[in-house]
């Protein structure tokens, strides 16, 4: 049985088949150009694969997941130019007479890491999964379902106590300034510093400000959800760096609610090479068959 996976993002696509037991049989990556264009080049790739049974599409954002709403499957108003609007679904389903799931990537990503973690097991039944790289997002599985009925959640827009030594820089997100987002977003080095983020060693201090960000995330995220495990992935998150999110954590927590051990708690990615969405969207693609 072939599934086909899209981890539809801002900066590039990755499309994959693989099969029932989420190994992946052929790939391709590419850059995120304008909709018409990116999108046909998806839609020539499963082309390739007459035995394809169903697809599962984890897509940059805002996008509309309300099954009932007259814009479901389109992005909607996205910061990304030249593709709000885009009825990304319809053209799926023009080209494919295929059961194909719609979803958010991080709900891509949190379903891949909740489904390895069951394969691994190590069954959860709640985790939230935060990508931070380009932007910033976060998914949340409860009992193997999403959160969000209203749409889906935009945890990358929460507001956050700012860093006593952070207070000058406004931000960077066109909507909010210093959102979540708009503080730990990989540009934010560039625009604190003038540097890339890879080019600035884990011992700056301008990391210990991103670790005090992202921990209040993963603190907000804890009291209110309480998942068994939050997973950080994405370009900005190394293992390093989530060594001073955890001494960030345990230090705004304070001892007021136990999480375990919290190396366990807070994690790096089980997938490789941040290929979570891909093994979630095999998964989501099979469970449209069942």
């Amino acid at each position: 049985m072939l599934l086909g996976s899209i981890e539809a993002g801002g900066t590039k696509f990755v499309c994959a088949v693989g099969d029932e037991k989420y190994v992946t049989k052929a790939h391709i990556q590419y850059p995120t150009t304008q909709p018409e264009e990116t999108i046909q080049k998806a839609i020539d790739f499963f082309k390739q694969f007459p035995d394809l049974k169903a697809i599962s599409v984890a897509s940059f954002g805002p996008i509309e997941i309300r099954q009932q709403a007259e814009m479901y499957g389109y992005i909607t108003d996205t910061p990304k130019k030249g593709w709000s609007h885009t009825d990304f679904l319809g053209q799926l389903k023009a080209a494919f007479k295929l059961p194909i799931y719609w979803t958010t990537d991080v709900n891509g990503s949190a379903f891949g890491e909740y489904t390895l973690a069951q394969l691994a097991g190590q069954p959860i039944e709640a985790l939230t999964y935060y990508t931070i790289g380009t932007g910033v997002g976060a998914g949340t599985v409860l009992g193997g379902n999403f959160i969000g009925t209203l749409g889906h959640p935009e945890v990358g827009h929460v507001r956050l106590k700012r860093h006593p030594d952070d207070l000058n820089f406004k931000g960077i997100c066109p909507y909010h300034g210093d959102c979540l987002e708009g503080l730990v977003a990989g540009p934010t080095f560039e625009a604190r510093t003038g540097k890339r983020g890879q080019d600035i060693p884990l011992s700056d201090h301008v990391w210990d400000i991103m670790a005090y960000y992202v921990a209040q995330a993963a603190l907000q995220t804890t009291l209110h959800i309480r998942p068994q495990k939050i997973v950080f992935g994405g370009g900005v998150v190394s293992e390093a760096f989530l060594k001073k999110v955890r001494q960030q954590f345990a230090v705004l927590m304070n001892d007021y609610q136990a999480v375990g051990t919290l190396e366990e708690y807070i994690t790096m990615p089980l997938a490789q090479n941040n290929g979570s969405a891909t093994v979630g969207n095999f998964a989501l693609a099979y469970r449209t068959l069942n």
